[in-house]
């Protein structure tokens, strides 16, 4: 059972480091009020739940962000296994 995703996007934000699924943490930077993200995990059965801050988001939707940083937490589970990714999106005006 994997709890890794097999890809993760945020609209057409440049992910740094590049999406590895081993890699954990994540920056991006934006100028738009929104972006979809897409969680895939390599599991298909693997649940995923991403929150933007507290507000949660439902996977392949549009989050919305506030100037400076915000943080998205994407969290997969798999029976026991849990893995738990980090972007960190700042927004400039």
């Amino acid at each position: 059972m994997s709890a890794r995703l097999s890809g993760l996007t945020i609209g057409a934000l440049t992910l740094d480091p590049t999406f590895d699924p081993d890699v954990t943490v994540y920056t991006a930077n934006t100028t738009n009020a929104t972006n979809t993200v897409t969680a895939t995990p390599e599991d298909e059965s693997a649940e995923v739940t991403i929150l933007n801050g507290e507000t949660p988001v439902e996977n392949g939707t549009a989050a919305t962000w506030t100037d400076g940083a915000n943080t998205l937490t994407i969290t997969v589970k798999n029976g026991n296994a849990q893995m738990i990714y980090t972007v960190t999106v700042t927004k400039s005006s």
